[in-house]
């Protein structure tokens, strides 16, 4: 029993010192990026701290025209296909947890055309999340078959679709029942 204790005590002090301390993220563009600022760190729930951090970033995004906010989500992506294929290739893992510039994506695909008010943003964030843990199909699938950058970020993209999908019809039906949500 003592063997398997330390076996599992040296395996999390590899991975946990596999990670790049804050320091190093601040300091190299693409863990700052990959790392969604450094939220990715966060020893618990590093998916749901980058997806907050991505609802923030969203407050001043929403003032975009919807073509010009579009835009920036595709730079977005495509710069994620890029930033967290080298860093999850640094970290010699396919999808690491502190890897959450997929999750920003995800967030800001899910709040696209969102409703005005504060309880549509939680909303969103509340689904997105749901289904990037979740991973319904296709979620599940691209999680698991797409390599690289491109499925790091695929299956954040699909659960933000889903959420998009979600919180749309729920937008719809509160307008044509006549309620507001706050």
């Amino acid at each position: 029993m003592r063997t398997r204790q330390k076996l599992q005590r040296k395996l999390e002090a590899t991975l946990i010192s596999s990670l790049p301390t804050f320091k190093q993220t601040c300091t190299d563009p693409i863990y700052f990026l990959a790392l969604g600022f450094g939220s990715g760190l966060s020893p618990k729930a590093p998916g749901t701290c980058g997806s907050l951090v991505a609802l923030i970033i969203y407050v001043p995004l929403s003032l975009l025209p919807v073509f010009a906010y579009l835009a920036y989500i595709l730079l977005a992506f495509m710069l994620g296909v890029y930033i967290c294929g080298v860093a999850a290739n640094r970290l010699d893992v396919k999808d690491p947890g502190a890897i959450v510039w997929d999750e920003f994506v995800g967030m800001w695909i899910a709040l696209i055309i969102a409703p005005e008010g504060w309880s549509y943003l939680v909303l969103a964030f509340l689904l997105f999340r749901l289904f990037d843990i979740f991973k319904p199909w296709p979620v599940d699938y691209l999680d698991r078959n797409i390599e690289g950058g491109l499925g790091v970020m695929m299956d954040d993209v699909a659960a933000g679709i889903y959420a998009l999908a979600v919180l749309q019809i729920i937008a719809l039906g509160m307008r044509e029942l006549g309620l507001v949500l706050l």
